[in-house]
């Protein structure tokens, strides 16, 4: 690594530098760092891009803020002239990776693949130039592997190594069934580096085991090792769940400006520094700039949420639509106006209805129980008037307003 350094000029050492901050900024683990270093200064001697890895198995094709951790990191790849390597795992995909499961996978059709790999690239499209990306799939190796070059690539690890994995310790400890093809999964994923010999590969904390692969196998075959880069996993809107779109606690890319703002603005003050440094495409100077003002309490949190929303709206909307839903949310929420838009429900029903039941059946509250404790707390309204008595008999009326929260609202229409 010394000799390396040597040979660079000072502009050289400079860019190093530079894109190391970047790189760096926001990663939970880099191993081995020093070589991600060496890397970068090989790159920038010989005028020859990296290959960054990111390998994807289509199951979920919903992409939520949770996601854009490494997809912003791949981003800052991109940006500084190295190759994107998206790995679409067409044959991996119908294995059923294990990773953080309690249970085996579900293994997915070759139509699912297709379908939800084809939503990845539309939505990633958002955030880097697919332009410039290179998309493998990884049937085209690994469907030519006869079973001899499956025993062989086996051969090269251990059943050791593969129960290190936390998943596979903890369904062993608790009894429960691991099938011979998941021990197969990291030695694919481990062999797809092997075979676009790439230079660093990238994932969230839980892809810990199967990035290693990719080094252990790339020694096995006498291949330059790539550098594990490792992403920390986003608290959603919760503060305390890992963001999922089944936890109910995401920001998807994909809904309204109104939506993302007002969902942006729920995020616990705690997270802000952390959202600002792993989604936004601030610089690190700015992210250093807003952290330390909200660390000495120089910036608001509600003032450093509302900066954080309307960041998220303009990456993913325009700046149009970001400043539109600030001032949606100050004119809704902070002046205590009604939303220009809201859904509008023809209600054909019954005139007069418990206020329970009207919650539950509109589906703005999902239960009886969250219904009655949102009215103790105060946070419905009909027509901006705070309903009190949870046992109310609600007569439905043309153009009725029914509010529950600070986000949700819904006006009624009768035949």
């Amino acid at each position: 690594m010394t000799n390396m350094m040597e040979r660079l000029t000072s502009e050289q050492r400079a860019e190093v530098t530079r894109q190391m901050t970047i790189f760096s900024q926001g990663t939970q683990e880099i191993i081995p760092s020093e070589e991600l270093e060496r890397k970068v200064a090989k790159s920038i001697i010989e005028n020859k891009p990296l290959k960054i890895k990111l390998g994807l198995d289509p199951s979920a094709p919903d992409v939520h803020l949770g996601h854009t951790v490494v997809l912003n990191k791949l981003r800052q790849f991109q940006e500084n002239g190295h190759i994107i390597q998206l790995i679409i795992g067409d044959f991996t995909g119908k294995i059923g990776d294990p990773t953080g499961k309690s249970v085996a996978r579900k293994q997915l059709t070759d139509e699912e693949v297709q379908h939800n790999a084809q939503t990845y690239f539309e939505q990633f499209a958002k955030i880097m130039d697919m332009k410039k990306v290179e998309l493998h799939y990884n049937s085209k190796w690994l469907s030519l592997l006869k079973f001899e070059d499956v025993i062989q690539l086996a051969g090269k690890i251990t059943v050791a190594r593969l129960l290190e994995r936390d998943d596979f310790e903890e369904r062993i400890a608790t009894g429960k069934p691991i099938s011979l093809h998941e021990f197969f999964y990291p030695l694919m994923q481990g062999y797809d580096s092997v075979q676009l010999e790439c230079d660093i590969e990238l994932g969230g904390t839980d892809q810990h085991f199967n990035i290693l692969m990719g080094r252990h196998f790339q020694e096995k075959f006498g291949k330059e090792k790539q550098v594990a880069m490792l992403m920390p996993l986003l608290e959603g809107l919760d503060g305390v769940e890992k963001m999922s779109k089944s936890k109910k606690n995401y920001i998807g890319i994909d809904e309204s400006p109104k939506e993302m703002y007002g969902k942006a603005m729920s995020i616990p003050d705690e997270l802000m520094s952390k959202y600002f440094k792993l989604i936004t495409d601030l610089t690190p100077e700015q992210i250093q700039s807003i952290t330390e003002k909200i660390q000495s309490a120089a910036l608001h949190p509600r003032d450093a949420k509302m900066l954080l929303s309307k960041t998220v709206v303009r990456m993913y909307h325009s700046e149009e639509a970001a400043e539109k839903a600030e001032q949606d949310f100050i004119s809704v929420f902070q002046q205590g106006a009604l939303p220009d838009e809201m859904p509008v429900v023809n209600w054909d029903g019954e005139k007069e209805v418990p206020i329970i039941d009207l919650l539950v059946t509109l589906q703005l509250l999902v239960s009886k129980s969250e219904a009655r404790r949102m009215i103790e707390n105060g946070g419905v309204k009909i027509n901006g008037n705070k309903v009190v008595d949870g046992k109310l008999q609600v007569s439905i009326e043309d153009e009725m307003i029914l509010q529950v929260g600070k986000r949700k609202f819904v006006k009624m229409k009768t035949k």
